[in-house]
């Protein structure tokens, strides 16, 4: 059974970093794309960062862009979401994601099959 498992989030100050991590099992391919949605109170679940199979295409949302860096480790079945100069409407829960029928990174939600539960990112003001 494939489980997506997020640890990391917590409660920084504006301006901080913090690094989420994710680690994969149970998904049927050897080769697919990873990445991260957010969801923010009273608000629709958002794209964040995506990776292709071996990180070497990735996406970001504009509001990310320089700021979050996504990288992953194929060996340890790993997806990382660097965050820097977090600010306040960073706020939300993260997931990870895979797209277990595909190699390639999706912005559209509707196109990763596994998600994780979630973990909770806070920066205060």
């Amino acid at each position: 059974q494939a489980k997506l498992v997020e640890s990391g989030g917590g409660l920084v100050q504006a301006g901080g970093s913090l690094r989420l991590s994710c680690k994969a099992s149970g998904i049927p391919n050897s080769r697919y794309a990873k990445g991260w949605f957010r969801q923010a109170p009273g608000k629709e679940r958002e794209f964040v960062a995506a990776s292709d199979w071996n990180g070497g295409t990735t996406y970001y949302a504009d509001s990310v862009k320089g700021r979050f860096t996504i990288s992953r480790d194929n060996a340890e079945n790993l997806v990382d979401l660097q965050m820097n100069s977090l600010e306040p409407e960073d706020t939300a829960v993260y997931f990870c994601v895979a797209r277990g029928t595909s190699i390639w990174p999706s912005r559209s939600r509707d196109d990763y099959e596994y998600w994780g539960q979630g973990t909770q990112v806070t920066v205060s003001s």
